[in-house]
């Protein structure tokens, strides 16, 4: 017959285990792919703000809004499933206008053409 002490006597450490480095590793997955998020969000924003500067068209300055409202919309969503809810400091580090916040959700109003 064996015996073994009860669990909460033993040192239990997660770290050690495969199931903590399984979490450490998602984890680590999560942050870069938030981060990869945030760089496609700062160039469709870039974007946006370069084709109002050189004043294009109307149908192409939609497309800029279009664009920048799915990949802000994409990093809500992602910031959402990471447990991180509140988006108001992302609407203020990296100014999302007012125009591309209307769209969120929305299906683009232009083809990508």
């Amino acid at each position: 017959m064996t015996v073994r002490p009860p669990r909460n006597f033993t040192s239990f450490n997660l770290t050690e285990t495969g199931l903590g480095i399984l979490e450490y590793e998602l984890m680590s997955e999560r942050a870069s792919t938030l981060g990869r998020h945030g760089v496609s969000v700062e160039a469709a924003l870039a974007a946006l703000a370069a084709g109002e500067a050189k004043e294009l068209e109307t149908i192409e300055q939609e497309r800029l809004v279009d664009k920048a409202a799915q990949a802000v919309w994409a990093f809500f969503i992602h910031r959402e499933v990471c447990g991180l809810r509140n988006g108001r400091d992302v609407i203020q580090r990296y100014g999302i206008p007012g125009k591309v916040l209307a769209r969120l959700g929305a299906s683009p109003r232009h083809g990508s053409d």
